[in-house]
């Protein structure tokens, strides 16, 4: 099974887990995988029309599934996938 990191501001809507063990042969089933198993995730990775969010950015490894085969990106059992909210926020002048 592919195992997903949780990132710190996640962890409270998967029981405090930082890493999840889910089922799935894509990176897109395993993320659906994690939703359903944790249901109050799926507002914070995806849209009301089931989109992954423009902000969540999804790495299998050190790879950023975006730059593979998006959400069909394959994985397999020991696979590590991360999820990386981007953080805005600063001062402009």
């Amino acid at each position: 099974m592919p195992k997903v990191k949780i990132p710190s501001p996640l962890r409270q809507y998967t029981g405090g887990n930082p890493e999840v063990d889910v089922g799935g042969a894509t990176a897109g089933e395993a993320l659906g995988n994690l939703a359903s198993e944790h249901p109050d995730l799926r507002q914070h990775l995806y849209t009301g029309d089931g989109k992954l969010r423009s902000f969540v950015n999804v790495y299998k490894g050190d790879e950023d599934i975006r730059y593979l085969e998006g959400q069909d990106t394959e994985v397999a059992d020991g696979d590590e996938i991360s999820i990386i909210p981007s953080i805005a926020g600063g001062r402009c002048k």
